[in-house]
């Protein structure tokens, strides 16, 4: 029989926010100290989150002392801009974070964090959070409201065995991230040993000659970019008119959504050219490009280019809004290698790249199946209490 309750957070945990830091209190060095950014990095599973602002290691054990700070298990929420980000903090976390960015949801009670952190990423936790969202013009969560949130709670025990269901989903998407990551450094450590070391098979034995750009080996060429290959432009497309589909939109920050209709065939490369300036990304599959960005057409191995150009120095040519000047990025030098080099890097690359395709296909398969799961968890419609699950009195690690 379902034992669930409807109770409010501010009974099963409390409710709070940091210590407010001051400007002056940043160094350049020692504890990183999280905004909204970070957290949403940490939410969509960014393995390097990184931060411009941090503070003394004696400024954090002050803290700790007085107030206390993140810990293991504890839950954060941001609550300004980008709102709904929602991080459980792990084990080996040292940070601390911005006041009123961020919801501090700690010291919790019959609440497990992981089945608190997949509740809030339900339609039932969303819908609560929209409760508790003032403004329009820039939304905002209130501590207030939050603690009055209404949480649909099965027993512990229960909670602990959704949560491990999953859990697993995204162990399996991590572990891929991480897989991925591995295999993206492998093929590009492979370009700079040979293209920019010069480390390439049979290097002992060529000649190196004088050129624009230094000392190359015989027999390579150094040619501007318009010579090797194109930036086409990418068109408008509103948010509102792309329907879905599977062909990935990009735009200078990477995907931005999917449509029915490509614009490119795959495999290719998409450049940033407004916001995001020189940001490069790889499309194994057919794509469309919108307005933001270029992509990429030429007769050379375009995964050559698309190491290549991670490299290149794109220039911003307008202080207001960030862009990239075609006729600048055209005008930059670029080493070509012989075609036989040129080949057997490809074909080496190719399959890293392939690696790095199949996993992230997995990824999108795992996220798919974990997102149509987790409604039918958290709102009992499929029951779990029967199953014989082991989960470690403290929780999913």
């Amino acid at each position: 029989m379902r034992n669930w309750q409807l109770v409010k957070i501010k009974e099963l945990c409390e409710v709070t926010s940091s210590k407010r830091i001051y400007a002056a209190d940043y160094v350049s060095t020692g504890v990183p100290f999280y905004r909204g950014k970070e957290i949403t990095e940490r939410h969509k599973g960014n393995l390097n989150v990184s931060t411009e602002l941090f503070i003394s290691e004696e400024k954090f054990e002050e803290i700790k002392s007085k107030s206390g700070v993140p810990s293991d298990g504890d839950l954060l929420l941001t609550s300004v801009g980008t709102i709904g980000s929602v991080y459980v903090v792990k084990p080996n976390d040292r940070f601390y974070f911005k006041d009123g960015n961020i919801v501090w949801f700690r010291k919790l009670s019959s609440l497990d964090s992981f089945y608190l952190y997949y509740w809030l990423c339900s339609p039932s936790g969303k819908a609560e959070l929209r409760k508790a969202t003032i403004g329009s013009s820039q939304p905002a969560l209130t501590i207030v409201l939050l603690k009055e949130m209404e949480i649909d709670l099965p027993p512990l025990p229960t909670q602990r065995k959704i949560a491990a269901i999953l859990s697993a989903y995204d162990d399996l998407i991590e572990n891929n991230l991480r897989r991925i990551k591995i295999l993206e450094e492998m093929a590009q450590n492979l370009y700079r040993e040979w293209f920019v070391k010069f480390r390439f098979p049979g290097y002992d034995k060529v000649k190196f000659v004088d050129s624009p750009l230094g000392m190359i080996p015989e027999g390579w060429a150094v040619r501007r970019m318009e010579e090797v290959l194109s930036l086409r432009y990418g068109k408008a497309l509103k948010k509102d008119d792309r329907n879905g589909g599977d062909i990935p939109v990009y735009g200078s920050s990477g995907v931005v959504g999917y449509h029915d209709t490509s614009l490119s065939s795959g495999p290719g490369i998409i450049v940033g050219r407004k916001g995001n300036v020189g940001s490069v990304f790889w499309s194994e599959k057919d794509f469309f490009v919108i307005d933001t960005a270029y992509y990429v057409e030429s007769e050379m191995p375009l995964i050559f280019l698309y190491y290549d150009l991670q490299g290149k120095n794109f220039l911003n040519n307008d202080a207001a809004v960030p862009g990239l000047s075609r006729n600048q990025a055209y005008s930059l030098p670029m080493i070509v290698p012989p075609a036989n080099l040129l080949s057997l890097f490809s074909s080496y690359a190719k399959n890293i790249v392939d690696g790095v395709h199949n996993r992230s296909r997995q990824n999108d398969i795992l996220r798919k199946s974990r997102d149509l799961l987790l409604p039918k968890l958290v709102s009992g419609e499929v029951d779990v209490s029967d199953l014989d699950i082991e989960v470690p009195e403290g929780g999913i690690e």
